[in-house]
């Protein structure tokens, strides 16, 4: 058996299954293949691309201490993947292709053809528990977290968290000696938004995640709703390109405070609770694959008829709906490329429900501009957030904007930050300034609301109560 390692969204040599196989059985060559077509499909973010494009640098000298090359094959497509790499592994003499598998039907499609050709041998990598293990008692999926949460800390309690420890004593070469490293070999035909202000992998491994797991992580429950400050781990958009492990986060936590699983008062477990979260849309989209055809999960909204307006939801992409906390969430997200996991569910709440615009429109856009986009994940919070979904919100619970801006940012600190023109506006005013500037009959400056919030939620009500 000659074999090749194939890299995909598991861009790491920690806790890597299927790097460990293939160093066992010999492998000295990886691949990673782009398809920038294929990208563009799925709307992966230019910011997203440029972040893969680091972590590719740095895993080629980190895999080169292991004596692995890794070559980059350029291709445009999946189809055209797969006649790559029959290609490459025919020329190169290899029969075998080791992978971390990938839950997206397209992904699954495109390894069904590689294997009709050659012997392919999947791992998972890229949940907790391993899928499938987390089921009801008639072997099916759970369509609500909580009992999906209980029986997934059953799960850890009885068998532990397996995870690939073979690269303890490996070299993780710094930021700056990895960064360093010319990376021609990895310049991809695709958009590209500079991702630097995000530290490398490598950093996040050594640095920021001990002082995450020390200090941080016993006020993360406090602070993780709060934007104007740095309450959460930003570990999502390394967990998204496959760069860290879930599994190594959770086995690190947990090894520390075993506790954990059967005590949810810690504060500690807010942060876990997150990660079972995750795992959560994973399972679910390994057990209904055809949520990736855009699918209301919920099959009582599939025929919903969404009076879309194209000016609304121009606006809502812009920043210019007149409500602050949504405004500020959407000029933090096309400027950084990223947004706090509170705004996320205030700004589809707002789309979905004040808007009534089909929460696929949100979903296509946020994965258009976020660093962390993930497929799973993504449609899980939207297909949440807009009532259509596994364990979603009821219809009926709407987000108000303003009550959600004052409990949460309640000096006007992020909005401020992302919404200059407002600085000026008192704390009390700020969380919905189109009455104080009318009030004070502030033309030129003034900010108008797109929608009233009291007769859109009638609207809503309304809408989703239709059969």
């Amino acid at each position: 058996m000659t074999a090749l390692l194939w890299f995909r969204r598991d861009l790491r040599i920690q806790d890597n299954p299927a790097l460990l196989h293939a160093l066992s059985l010999g492998v000295n060559k990886a691949v990673f293949l782009s398809a920038p077509a294929q990208w563009e499909l799925h709307n992966l973010a230019p910011i997203q691309a440029h972040l893969i494009t680091r972590q590719l640098n740095e895993l080629k000298v980190q895999l080169g201490d292991m004596g692995v090359e890794l070559v980059h094959l350029r291709c445009t497509d999946y189809d055209s993947q797969v006649q790559s790499l029959i290609d490459y592994c025919r020329d190169g003499g290899y029969d075998t292709v080791v992978v971390n598998r990938e839950l997206e039907l397209n992904e699954l499609q495109r390894d069904e053809k590689v294997a009709s050709e050659l012997d392919l041998i999947s791992f998972q990598s890229d949940t907790i528990a391993p899928l499938g293990s987390v089921v009801n008692k008639q072997g099916e999926m759970y369509k609500v977290f909580t009992p999906f949460k209980r029986a997934w800390l059953k799960y850890i309690s009885e068998y532990g968290i397996k995870v690939n420890h073979a690269e303890q004593n490996q070299h993780y070469p710094s930021a700056i000696e990895a960064e360093a490293e010319d990376n021609s070999d990895f310049v991809f035909d695709y958009p590209m938004k500079d991702s630097t202000l995000w530290p490398s992998a490598s950093r996040v491994i050594n640095e920021v995640i001990p002082h995450f797991m020390s200090e941080k992580i016993f006020h993360y429950s406090r602070l993780r709703d709060i934007p104007s400050v740095k309450g959460t781990s930003g570990l999502s958009p390394y967990l998204a390109i496959g760069a860290i492990s879930s599994r190594h986060l959770a086995h690190t936590l947990i090894s520390h405070d075993p506790e954990l699983l059967h005590n949810e008062s810690k504060p500690e477990f807010s942060w876990l609770n997150e990660l079972i979260w995750r795992d959560f849309y994973k399972h679910l989209l390994f057990h209904y694959p055809n949520l990736v055809k855009g699918e209301c999960f919920n099959p009582k909204y599939a025929n919903l008829n969404w009076p879309h307006r194209e000016d609304l939801f121009h606006a809502w992409c812009e920043g210019r709906t007149g409500y602050p906390i949504v405004d500020a969430a959407m000029r933090q997200l096309v400027k950084t490329g990223w947004m706090h996991n509170r705004l996320r569910m205030i700004t589809a709440s707002f789309l979905t429900k004040h808007l009534l615009i089909d929460w696929r429109h949100g979903e296509k856009f946020f994965m258009q501009h976020l660093i962390d986009g993930d497929f799973s994940a993504n449609n899980g919070g939207w297909q949440w957030a807009s009532s259509v979904g596994c364990d979603s919100q009821p219809y009926f619970r709407i987000f108000n904007p303003i009550t959600q801006s004052k409990k949460f940012d309640p000096k006007g600190i992020f909005l401020r930050k992302y919404l200059p023109e407002l600085a000026n506006i008192p704390d009390k005013e700020i969380h919905f300034p189109h009455s104080y500037l009318e009030k004070i009959n502030a033309q030129n400056q003034y900010w108008a609301a797109i929608v009233d919030h009291k007769e859109a939620r009638a609207r809503a009500l309304y809408f989703f109560k239709q059969p």
